[in-house]
Order: structure tokens, then sequence, then C-alpha cells
């Protein structure tokens, strides 16, 4: 497939989409980006505003094979990877797979509501695409995408993600409430359930493959990667930052952009693409400082600041 192509089958795909989640092209069309740039996605906000509506709905409309772990205080690591049983019969052990195995998108539900030790067993599996159990690794499908949702507000009963996980998420998003004229639409139509039985496979696996290898093999020039690089360094000097971007993050950051691109139908990334997706990627990645809590300055106030004092490259294709 090329540009257009590709970008034909994502603008069918946000429209099927939407037929469930009503009012939210923009997160919908960032979820999209994220799957493309091969990035798990992080749903944050308060509950009943639809983020496992979106996730089911991505799985059927992408073909997906998914699974769902609603992540307790008992969720075990064992759950998400597997485990070794004896098998009496044949007198050896055998493994049985977790919910990361054998699925394209995994549906993590609440998942600050689990241990660290639970959410850290995902890490492996987000990062190289495999998981380890006795010495053994056994491979993910490809491709393989982690949508994991969290509650922000209620604090009773959850443990913060670590810092190292929370880097693994390509993106962070907030879905916000919808607007009153999308609410009606809400409550005009059936329930979600049904509407999500509805929803049709408008893309294929290989169709997801193709767009993920063009987004990876996207020439950047050399000027916007240095801006990338330049938006990134400056978390890292900010006043108000303990800990700024990691190479992770700016590896994410590049990838985003790209993949902002060929969902515009360019095969080129011009500097607001970077922003555009600048504080998705980068907000949930700082570490703020005591002063910053004292102060009351957000991570995307930041981010603003440095967005806007950080020069724009000067291209000669616009």
């Amino acid at each position: 497939m090329d540009a257009k192509e590709i970008q034909e089958k994502i603008d069918i795909l946000q429209k099927e989409v939407s037929t469930v989640i009503k009012g939210k092209d923009e997160v919908i069309r960032k979820v999209i980006m994220a799957i493309l740039a091969s990035g798990h996605v992080l749903l944050e906000d308060v509950p009943g505003l639809g983020k496992t509506t979106l996730a089911k709905a991505f799985s059927k409309a992408l073909g997906f094979a998914n699974k769902r772990i609603q992540f307790t205080p008992d969720t075990m690591p064992s759950d998400i990877v597997g485990m070794s049983i004896y098998n009496e019969q044949t007198n050896a052990f055998e493994y049985v797979e977790g919910a990361a195995v054998n699925c394209n998108l995994l549906l993590g539900d609440e998942i600050n509501r689990t241990s660290s030790k639970t959410q850290s067993a995902l890490l492996e599996a987000m990062a190289e695409g495999c998981v380890t159990v006795d010495g053994v690794t056994h491979q993910l499908l490809e491709p393989f995408v982690v949508m994991a949702t969290q509650n922000p507000v209620t604090s009773g009963g959850t443990q913060a993600l670590p810092d190292s996980q929370l880097d693994r998420f390509m993106i962070c998003l907030s879905m916000g409430y919808p607007d009153a004229e999308s609410q009606l639409a809400i409550l005009k139509n059936v329930s979600d359930r049904d509407l999500i039985e509805k929803v049709q496979p408008v893309m294929t696996i290989e169709d997801i493959k193709q767009a993920k290898s063009y987004v990876k093999n996207m020439q950047v020039n050399d000027e916007i990667l240095r801006y990338i690089i330049c938006l990134c360094e400056k978390t890292r000097e900010h006043e108000h930052v303990e800990l700024g971007i990691s190479p992770r993050g700016v590896g994410a950051l590049a990838e985003m952009a790209k993949s902002f691109a060929l969902c515009e139908g360019r095969t080129y990334v011009v500097p607001d693409d970077v922003l555009a997706i600048f504080p998705d990627v980068c907000a949930h990645r700082l570490i703020l400082n005591t002063k910053a809590r004292r102060e009351n300055v957000t991570a995307y106030e930041i981010l603003e600041e440095i967005a806007q004092q950080t020069e724009k490259p000067k291209l000669l294709r616009k």
C-alpha cells in the first residue's frame, strides 16, 4: 500500500470506531497513530467515559484477537505471562498461557489497582514482544498492542505505575467528557454492547503490518530529528523537572510524528506534526520536582512552555 491507500483505510477505521465512541475523533485518531507506530496506549480518565469500550471497538474494527484482564489487588504476574503446571498424565510440566499470549490487543482494565510486581510483568511483553516463563521464551502475536486504563482521581486501593512502565506506553490520553450533542447521540442509541456487536472489521492484520512498516521506514529530515532532540533535552534542564524525557521517549516522539504525518496523507514530517503529539507522548514521562508541586505547575504547562520557546526548523518543503 502507498501513503494514500493507508490514509484511506485509516479514515474508514476512524469512522467505524466513531460509531461507538461519539465525539472523540481526536482520541480515536491518536490511538490509531500509536498502533501504527508500534506503541502501547494508556487511557487515564475517570470511570464511565468509554475507555474500555474504545479498546473493544478497536479490536473488532481491526479484526484483532483480544483478551481482557481486570486488574485487582490479587492479580498475579502469572495471570499475564502464564505459568508451568505439572501434568500427572504426562509426568511433565506444561506451559499454560497468560492473558498476554495469543492475542493482538490486550486490554488491561484499571491497571493501577494491582501490585507493582504484577504491573511490571507487562514490561517484557510491551518492550520485547515476548514473555519468559521458567527460562523459556514465548513469542507474542504480531502486532501486539496493550491498551491499559486507569483512574487518576480515586486513590483508594490503587498503586501508581512504576516510572519504568509508564515509559513503555507510547502515549497517554484522556478522553474527557463528551459534549452535549454527543451525549444526546449516546442516549438515543442502544447499549454499548449492542453497538460493539455491530462494529465490522475494516482493516486486516496484514494491512496494519504494512502500515507499520511504512511508518518504520519513513525518512525524517535531520533538522526535524534535531528539533525533537532539542525539545526533549529542554525537559531535562527545566527548573520544575526532576527527571526529563528518556532516550526511549525521544524515539517514541519521532515514531509518533511519522505516524501523524502518514495519517495526514504525507510521506514526510513537518515541525507541526511533532508539536501535535508532543504532550501525549511526553507528559506522562516527566517526573516533576517539589518546586513544581508547590507551585501547582503541571507537565502539560511545562511542555507548552518548552514548545513555545523552541524555534521550529525552517524547511524548504512545508
